[in-house]
């Protein structure tokens, strides 16, 4: 009898557990960071589960038979309709063969230095072709369907889910805004856009130096902080000893020659660099104004610049590839997850701008529903800003342009006009509008900015070439090519800037130290002093490039062209009436602006005693400059964050350059210059920041910039130019594609 009822009882089929109606909500995009349920039947069933650990607690499973017995998941959107399922006890739902495991760690692309791999832990979420009011899941790496066991290659065998709004879910990792309220979308009284325009800024520099980790950092990832902005050891090294390019930029000043050499030779720092740690602890990094290779334009820092008025952003791609092959080439080195090449670089940069975007959408409801836009014309962009949103433009920043070296490779198409307009024409297409001629290396359209630090010896490898810095220079303001040869050795200067290269340097990558040594004697030599300048300027393709820019109505930035190369393009620009971009505070006197051109500048980091607004001096003795030239009183900021560059250091204790007590430092709350944002005091994951005595770490603290000078005297009126300087950069955009239009006779 008792055998019986046991087999009876093990024959019964599983209870019947009837699924609850499906769940109102507004499609595929809505359920970004909400905490939900999830219910499965087979196709054709009503009788259902609700997803839940297994008791190993290594699984999930479809077994429970309540909607209280299941998992609570918050659901973190990884781009457009693709997300993590992160349940309550910080675990997460991945696909392991045909299983659903549960993991509390993911790897990720980044980890893995791997540019193939793809997240076990995304999902894609689709409307079920069983029933239209729920879902299916596509596992996102491998394209097979959730089922009620597993995964399934046929769709006909998709789970049937619904997903049930619930409570009791963990958040998932993110850093906070540090801001509250809502953005009022306004113009100025008298129809200029409102907002701040940051005329030059380098969102991706991970991208470029090969995507391996040489710039540690993302401005997002798809799985989360934690992944964008993990600890950079794995390729910093231990005490970030083998991060050579944030050595040579220590502090972002003057180039230590003495340390650097043994440095290049070793592989590693002398001593310790700097503390390795990212996400959630932060001991050293971001540091805009110390740290040249940490990333300090985080999304989130960026969105709460955007809450302070930030409503324009030129977004530059950049790289170098000769510090990427060095770096790359070093033994023990980290691999690159691809071509340290420039043009690739650009590429992949312009690939996770559009990334981005979607990224930001996904975060805020759906396509074109958030905050950060991709614009290609100023029309596009006034009505974004209009919205109250950021308008972004693509621009590119790199020495090798369109793989025109100065001394042509094997393996790419010959450099000459045609090829210029093709490309030109392809990366219009992409969205770009924004380029430099030439950056800090000598290329096939002109000779380099004429840096003299790091750039110096990366020209000399790039194209096999011995600098050529003169004495006789014309007389033009410059912002790098100037001042002293620092290593003197490497200057020959030659008469035929196109002459064949005298020094094969086609071994680099393989072996950069020994391609280098037979030339240690001349990196050795002592410094030229006195006021050199790059010998070359425009050639003649380099013409060719200005005129095509012109006639696509696109946006030329001017500052790294050499002072020979400079003044003829300026002749180019004056004869087409043609307005240009000075972005690293190059104003040609002034003349930029008679042009109907843009500069840059900024606010000082230190107050006067006797003189309440003195940080202001800058920005009112610019617009003053404006005036005097006929242009538009306004001028944005260009801090060139990851670009190498140094941003505002603190006013307060021993990392500030005030020369006399600094006093009215930042108190908190304290509310945005429009008035409809209020800012608390900033976090860096558990870390508090303190303004005052670090400075703008990265740029999610511009607000406390700006009300830096407001708290020093600095009046609304005053800012005023900063504020419309979107305006500003939008009329110099409309009228560089009006001029051009003009010349094709449209």
């Amino acid at each position: 009898m008792l055998f019986a009822l046991v087999v009876s009882a093990c024959d019964e089929a599983p209870p019947h557990v009837e699924r609850p109606p499906a769940p109102e909500h507004d499609g595929i995009h809505s359920f970004a960071s909400g905490c939900y349920a999830m219910d499965a039947t087979e196709p054709g069933s009503t009788n259902t589960r609700w997803l839940v650990a297994a008791p190993d607690g290594e699984t999930f499973t479809f077994a429970a038979t309540t909607q209280d017995a299941g998992a609570r998941f918050t659901m973190r959107a990884a781009d457009l309709g693709t997300y993590l399922f992160f349940d309550a006890e910080r675990h997460y739902l991945v696909a392991q063969d045909d299983a659903l495991a549960r993991t509390s760690e993911l790897t990720s692309d980044v980890l893995l230095v791997d540019d193939t791999y793809e997240s076990p832990a995304e999902w894609d979420l689709q409307v079920s072709p069983h029933d239209a009011e729920r879902f299916q899941l596509v596992h996102h790496a491998t394209g097979r369907f959730l089922g009620t066991r597993g995964l399934v290659e046929d769709e006909a065998r998709a789970a049937v889910i619904a997903l049930y709004p619930t409570t009791g879910c963990t958040e998932f990792p993110e850093l906070t805004l540090d801001a509250e309220g809502t953005i009022d979308p306004q113009r100025w009284d008298d129809g200029a856009v409102f907002g701040i325009v940051e005329t030059h800024g380098h969102l991706f520099s991970n991208a470029g130096f090969g995507g391996g980790g040489q710039y540690h950092g993302a401005p997002f990832h798809r799985l989360g902080v934690e992944h964008a902005l993990p600890s950079c050891e794995p390729f910093h090294g231990v005490d970030g000893r083998r991060d050579l390019i944030g050595f040579a930029f220590a502090g972002l000043g003057d180039l230590d020659v003495d340390a650097l050499l043994p440095a290049l030779i070793t592989g590693m720092t002398p001593e310790a660099n700097h503390a390795t740690d990212g996400y959630p602890t932060f001991t050293d990094w971001p540091n805009s104004w110390g740290s040249a290779t940490h990333q300090t334009m985080y999304y989130r820092w960026l969105e709460r610049a955007w809450m302070a008025g930030l409503r324009l952003f030129v977004q530059h791609a950049t790289s170098n590839s000769v510090l990427c092959e060095f770096m790359a080439g070093l033994p023990g080195a980290s691999p690159t997850r691809y071509s340290c090449n420039d043009m690739v670089a650009t590429e992949r940069s312009i690939e996770a701008a559009y990334a981005l975007e979607r990224y930001v959408d996904a975060q805020s409801g759906g396509p074109g529903r958030g905050w950060f836009r991709i614009v290609t014309t100023p029309e596009d962009a006034r009505r974004v800003i209009d919205e109250g949103k950021l308008a972004v433009i693509l621009g590119i920043e790199v020495s090798n342009l369109f793989d025109c070296f100065l001394a042509p490779r094997e393996g790419f198409p010959a450099c000459d006009e045609a090829h210029v307009r093709a490309e030109l024409d392809r990366y219009h297409e992409l969205g770009v509008r924004a380029i430099f001629p030439v950056h800090k290396l000598d290329n096939a359209f002109s000779a380099g900015d004429g840096d003299r630090r790091v750039g110096q010896i990366g020209s000399f490898v790039n194209s096999g070439h011995w600098s050529s810095f003169v004495l006789d220079c014309p007389e033009v303001d410059s912002v790098f090519d100037h001042g002293d040869v620092v290593f003197g050795g490497l200057n020959m200067p030659r008469e035929d800037y196109l002459a064949p290269p005298p020094n094969d340097m086609s071994g680099f990558a393989e072996n950069p130290i020994g391609t280098l040594r037979p030339f240690l004697a001349n990196l050795q030599e002592p410094p030229l002093e006195g006021d050199y300048c790059q010998s070359a300027g425009l050639t003649a393709l380099g013409e060719t490039l200005i005129g095509e820019l012109i006639a696509r109505g696109m946006i030329i930035e001017v500052d790294h062209l050499p002072r020979r190369a400079f003044l003829r393009a300026y002749e180019m620009l004056v004869e087409a009436d043609y307005p240009a971009a000075g972005t690293h505070g190059n104003t040609f006197g002034g003349v930029i602006y008679e042009l109907g051109g843009v500069s840059k500048t900024g606010l000082g980091r230190c107050s006067a005693p006797d003189r309440p607004g003195a940080m202001g001096d800058r920005l009112r003795d610019r617009v003053a400059l404006i005036e005097e030239h006929g242009g538009y009183p306004a001028e944005g900021f260009g801090f060139d964050l990851n670009g190498f560059a140094g941003g505002p250091r603190p006013r307060f204790g021993e990392d500030s350059d005030c020369s006399t007590p600094q006093a009215n430092g930042i108190e908190y709350p304290f509310e945005s210059y429009r008035g409809d944002v209020t800012f608390t005091p900033p976090h860096l994951g558990e870390r508090d920041v303190d303004f005052d005595t670090e400075g703008m770490l990265h740029i999610g603290l511009m607000p406390e910039l700006i009300q830096d000078a407001r708290n020093d005297g600095v009046t609304d009126e005053d800012l005023a130019p900063l504020f419309r300087s979107a305006e500003g950069y939008l009329r110099m955009w409309e009228r560089a594609e009006a001029r051009a239009a003009e010349l094709r006779g449209e």
